[in-house]
């Protein structure tokens, strides 16, 4: 797989023509885009369906935490789109994620697409262990992670989402072909915004990450392409 295989641009827009302005633009420069809650909710699945045409991949990145019918209705609703990657949280609990799992593989038969990765979110790359602290949940992070990680490969999901700090120890523990998508990525030359815990490109890669989603560096970058030819560049090196 090229570096550059490995982006998923993070299209955090309410705007649907900017947001498939900017993947035109981007197309053969990266590997995919991230639509997550604002894109989804200004614009719809009918918005999803317009940037998979594109003919890269798409991530489909709205958390599903539900009970576990409510989660399999969601899934099985979300494949239609054609999406190539979904998201659960994996604090949802074993039954939920087995549920998301199974109606991943009916929904892509009902709508005659290919299965979507079903990956489930560890520990938010916004939070840290005193965060989860203040939530009840048990840190430190690195080890909240390992555990969710563990119960989402029991539940038979693809992998998981989770920070660059604990993407190798993910890779240890549930194996090679566990699927890890990271954000929280930034390269030297950009601010960290609201991120805790984040890495560079390169250092991802080399901690076993498996696709990148990068937002910010690239999307408000003044040229997006030069950006994300930069950030492949490094991945590279």
């Amino acid at each position: 797989m090229k570096p550059s295989d490995r982006i998923f641009v993070a299209l955090d827009l309410t705007d649907e023509e900017e947001a498939r302005t900017l993947a035109r633009r981007l197309t053969g420069h990266v590997g995919g885009f991230k639509l997550g809650l604002e894109f989804f909710s200004a614009n719809g699945p009918d918005a999803v369906r317009a940037i998979v045409d594109t003919g890269l991949k798409v991530f489909l990145d709205l958390k599903f935490h539900d009970i576990p019918n409510t989660v399999a209705g969601a899934v099985r609703a979300a494949t239609a789109t054609g999406v190539s990657i979904l998201n659960v949280h994996a604090s949802g609990g074993l039954d939920m994620m087995r549920a998301a799992a199974e109606a991943a593989a009916v929904g892509a038969e009902r709508h005659g697409v290919a299965k979507p990765i079903v990956a489930a979110v560890t520990v938010l790359t916004s939070m840290d262990t005193s965060d989860l602290d203040m939530v009840g949940q048990r840190g430190p992070a690195d080890e909240q992670v390992a555990r969710l990680a563990q119960l989402t490969k029991d539940a038979g999901l693809d992998g998981v989402v989770c920070s660059p700090a604990e993407s190798a120890a993910v890779r240890d523990a549930c194996g090679e072909d566990f699927v890890r998508i990271v954000p929280g990525i930034r390269p030297s030359w950009a601010s960290t915004d609201d991120q805790k815990r984040i890495t560079t490109p390169r250092q991802a890669l080399d901690a076993g990450a498996t696709y990148l989603v990068i937002g910010r560096p690239i999307t408000q970058a003044d040229d997006p392409v030069e950006a994300a030819f930069r950030i492949a560049g490094e991945m590279a090196e």
